[in-house]
Parts: structure tokens; C-alpha cells; sequence
């Protein structure tokens, strides 16, 4: 069993790789959000623990990124952090992750949830992350759309960046972060490659009051992509 650990905190790091290799697992460490996603992305692991607040990319965001490049393929998530708000534990589990361990840790609670959901994946081939809008909506894990009971035809990039915008409603988005995640820190991707991106998906997905959304553009930083409170 193999697992891609992404933590800054050294000593934690070390405390709890410690504990895994003890009980048999096979652990990889990363200290950079980007980093960790890239050897997801590239090799096989089993399980994925994040911690929230990681250099470059934070934990949510290495989520994301993994969901849409690896789709069905995506390892279980446990995120094990300090952060233990009710919004935030909710938020990470709306966003797919599968568990959700509140520092300090311990380490007969972490190999319990561990084997708990290595259990589920076995049993489960899979889930559907799915956000009903009404006259929108959209599906993750099979990478649709629907608008008005039609399937919309999109990229295989304009794809990656709507199923983002929905996973982040409300919430500003810097191009150069756009970038780090839908394109996964391609080289020479110019920020314009973004607004041609968000400008498409403005027409195909009528991101406009009439249907109760906006996408807005944000001067000299990115998009925020918004619900109408009464779309005409």
C-alpha cells in the first residue's frame, strides 16, 4: 500500500511516516503542494494524506487538480490538519475527500481511518461527486455538463477549468492559479489562454444572469464565477 504524505512540518513528517512504515505501508514525502501532485499524477499511490496549508498549492487545491486529471483513477484522500471548523470539515468532504483527521494526531486513530477507507475503496468502485443547480448541472466524476437537459460540448481543457469554477463558486481565482491547476504548471501557458478559456465557457454554459449565474472578471487578478440570488 502506498501512500503520497504531504506535510511541511518536518518533525511531523518524520513522527508520522514512522508510524505507516511500522505497520507495513510504503510512503512517499512531500513538503510542496505541486510536487506531491505531479508524482500522483505520474505514479501510482493507494491513499493520499494532505495537510491543508502547504507551500504553493494548499491541500483543497492539490485535490482538485488530482480530480481532474485523474478522474476514476483518483487514490482515496485523508487530510489531516488544525483546521476544525465545521465549514471547513464540510467543505473538504463536499469536495471529495474521504476522511478528515484534526491534528494532534494519533496514531492508532490515523491507522484505523486509514484502513477504514482502503476498506471502502476496495468495496466501492468509485463515487460521483454531482452539484445540482437546476437548470445546470454537473456531474465529476463522469466530466459532464448539462444545461437545460442537454449535454454541452466542451474541450477537453474548457472541461478542467468549468469542473473547477464549480468546485470553487463564490471564490476568486487568480489567472497564474488557474493556471498551477487546470494546466498543471505548464510551461509557457500565456495568462490570455485563460480569458479566451473563461470567455468560451461564458457562452456554453450561459454563465449570465438570464440563467442565473456570472462570471466575473477580475481587474488585473482572474474570474470569480457567481450565483444570481433571482436570475431572470
Amino acid at each position: 500500500m502506498r501512500i503520497a504524505y504531504l506535510e511541511d512540518d518536518g518533525d511531523v513528517a518524520a513522527t508520522v511516516s514512522g508510524w505507516l512504515r511500522a505497520a507495513g505501508y510504503d510512503v512517499e514525502c512531500f513538503v510542496s503542494g505541486a510536487e506531491c501532485a505531479h508524482a500522483v499524477e505520474s505514479r501510482c499511490f493507494d491513499v493520499c494524506l494532505f495537510d491543508w496549508i502547504v507551500p504553493d498549492l494548499s491541500g483543497r487545491e492539490v485535490l482538485a487538480r488530482l480530480q481532474i486529471k485523474l478522474r476514476r483513477a483518483m487514490p482515496a484522500v485523508i487530510f489531516t490538519t488544525g483546521r476544525d471548523a465545521e465549514e471547513d470539515v464540510v467543505a473538504v468532504l463536499n469536495a471529495g475527500a474521504d476522511d478528515y483527521i484534526v491534528k494532534p494526531l494519533s496514531r492508532a486513530l490515523l491507522l484505523a481511518r486509514l484502513e477504514a477507507v482502503t476498506r471502502r475503496q476496495r468495496g466501492v468502485a468509485g463515487g460521483s461527486l454531482r452539484q445540482d443547480f437546476g437548470r445546470l448541472r454537473v456531474d465529476h466524476a463522469r466530466r459532464q455538463i448539462v444545461l437545460d437537459e442537454q449535454l454541452v460540448a466542451l474541450t477537453e481543457r474548457e472541461t478542467d477549468l468549468a469542473l473547477y469554477l464549480f468546485q470553487n463558486v463564490g471564490r476568486a481565482l487568480s489567472r497564474a492559479h488557474l493556471i498551477q491547476v487546470v494546466w498543471s504548471l505548464t510551461p509557457d501557458i500565456d495568462t490570455r489562454t485563460v480569458d479566451v478559456h473563461a470567455s468560451s465557457l461564458r457562452r456554453k454554459l450561459r454563465l449570465n444572469p438570464e440563467y442565473g449565474w456570472r462570471l466575473v472578471s477580475i481587474y488585473g487578478h482572474g474570474y470569480r464565477l457567481e450565483r444570481e440570488r433571482s436570475p431572470a
